[in-house]
């Protein structure tokens, strides 16, 4: 018979999570001073360093879909993107705090592996789980991470950097992820499927991005957490600032290319739209571009492409065609309430 939430209650269940973090997870940082277990935990910031926090909400059905992934998947997901946040920040990820919504019928196994999943995404950085809070959902599951982070002072990219005449650059292949949530909703592939996992299973960039910020060279950065399209525009919008984009130079796998043939769609629009890929948009003047290279190259083997470049704001974000036509956008992506 299953052990459900019910059978455990509150804190039977704080006790086995307490006990699978010190089994499982990186370990008491010297610097943190009060764990789990006390009203709330306590650290001691670092001297020379600036402290970054972030949170962000995952509910079952909105964010994800259960039928497709388990729920260790789940649980590295949502820490994902919150690493994805720090990381666009050019900090790394110190402390969690998880806050989660379960149903009384929730399998006690389900909620172990979920934290499976949340050390899973915070082990490489050695960074812990400190506290949280559990509740009763009378209706759809969530997840709530606050995320705290670290960024060396005076090295913390922000929105607002960009100027005309900087270059646009992107970390991998944005639009993977949505294909691939195409393939599953239209049964075109199986979860093994590379555009699948790239959904199940996103990446960040975050060793990229902190590389990035401690060279200096970048005057803007975030990542794509609401596509490639919409976060140029919310860097757009804080830098006061307009974009040129070149289409032929947007980078495209192969298999989002075939995806994108057998779902009768642009490849383009994958690239521009909203996407769970959690890559990174960095701007730099045109003299730091091998700079810039040389940051992502030490931390991530993939391609940084340059795809266009920063204009005066009364330019809008518009495509440049081959043919020297352009074609104006507006900058859309994930809404919450859409």
């Amino acid at each position: 018979m299953v052990e459900t939430l019910k059978d455990v209650g509150e804190f039977g269940l704080i006790r086995r999570i307490r006990d699978l973090l010190n089994k499982e997870g990186a370990g008491q940082p010297a610097d943190l001073t009060v764990g789990i277990g006390d009203d709330t935990a306590a650290f001691k910031p670092r001297p020379g360093y600036e402290i970054l926090v972030t949170c962000d909400s995952v509910v079952q059905g909105r964010h994800y879909l259960p039928r497709f992934m388990g729920a260790r998947d789940v649980g590295r997901r949502a820490m994902v993107i919150n690493i994805s946040d720090i990381g666009a920040m050019g900090g790394r990820p110190r402390y969690a705090l998880i806050s989660l919504g379960m149903k009384e019928e929730t399998p006690v196994g389900d909620v172990e592996e979920m934290y499976r999943g949340f050390t899973e995404a915070l082990n490489p950085f050695h960074a812990v789980v400190i506290g949280g809070n559990l509740t009763r959902s009378e209706e759809d599951v969530f997840i709530d991470i606050t995320l705290i982070g670290e960024a060396k002072e005076g090295t913390v990219l922000r929105r607002s950097g960009a100027r005309p005449g900087d270059i646009i650059f992107v970390t991998g292949y944005p639009g993977r992820a949505a294909a691939g949530l195409q393939l599953l909703l239209h049964s075109l592939a199986p979860v093994e499927h590379p555009l699948v996992t790239a959904y199940i299973k996103p990446l960040h960039r975050a060793i990229a991005g902190a590389a990035v910020a401690q060279s200096g060279c970048a005057s803007a950065m975030i990542d794509t957490s609401d596509g490639f399209l919409g976060d140029l525009g919310h860097l757009c919008e804080e830098s006061g600032v307009g974009a040129e984009l070149f289409p032929e130079r947007f980078p495209v796998s192969e298999d989002l290319r075939d995806a994108a043939a057998l779902l009768k769609k642009d490849p383009r629009d994958f690239f521009l739209g909203a996407s769970d890929d959690y890559e990174l948009i960095i701007t730099a003047a045109a003299d730091r571009v091998s700079a810039i290279r040389s940051a992502v190259a030490a931390s991530y083997d993939g391609p940084v492409s340059e795809v266009g470049r920063i204009m005066e704001q009364d330019h809008g974000i518009c495509l440049v065609m081959q043919d020297g036509s352009r074609r104006t956008l507006i900058p859309e992506g994930w809404d919450h309430f859409i």
